[in-house]
């Protein structure tokens, strides 16, 4: 995988996935339109502030709450390019997965960085550089397959690519 840059948009702990996308706009399907709501429920200012490519840094059990995959949906489509939380809910954690959105867990990150701060981060090592205070952290690494489903962008187009390139097992 591919460096990734940006700003980092930081959070404390306990971010659920209603905070994440608020479940009254469950109705909106348009994947642009969903994009628009991310984190409204806890952060309103989010959404105009935040560039392809940034990131969220949050504390502890990020996306903590329902199943819906619509948490991790929302943040692609606002752009964010990864996310790294002292921790996840683990039903979050495995729909951004299987969405394709990179998803690191670094306990440190979130009390040394600050809103706005570039990062850059390297999903394949969990190196992470704050290039504002030039501070170095590691992410805890992802395993080969999980990094795999990242490089093709989520679970659903690597097995398309499988059942492409090797066919239906017999």
């Amino acid at each position: 995988m591919t460096l990734l840059r940006g700003r980092a948009f930081v959070y404390g702990a306990n971010i659920d996935t209603d905070q994440i996308y608020p479940a009254p706009l469950l109705t909106i399907t348009d994947a642009d339109k969903v994009g628009e709501h991310a984190m409204e429920g806890v952060d309103p200012a989010f959404i105009k502030e935040c560039r392809p490519g940034d990131m969220i840094v949050a504390g502890t059990n990020f996306g903590c709450g329902s199943s819906r995959e619509h948490a991790a949906v929302t943040l692609r489509a606002a752009g964010v390019s990864a996310v790294i939380a002292a921790s996840f809910g683990r039903i979050f954690f495995r729909n951004a997965i299987n969405l394709g959105l990179p998803v690191l867990i670094c306990r440190e990150l979130h009390t040394h960085v600050s809103r706005g701060d570039w990062l850059t981060l390297d999903p394949a090592t969990g190196q992470i550089v704050d290039e504002t205070t030039r501070q170095h952290f590691q992410a805890e690494p992802l395993s080969g397959y999980v990094l795999d489903i990242l490089r093709h962008g989520g679970i659903k187009p690597m097995m398309r690519e499988l059942m492409r390139t090797k066919g239906p097992r017999s």
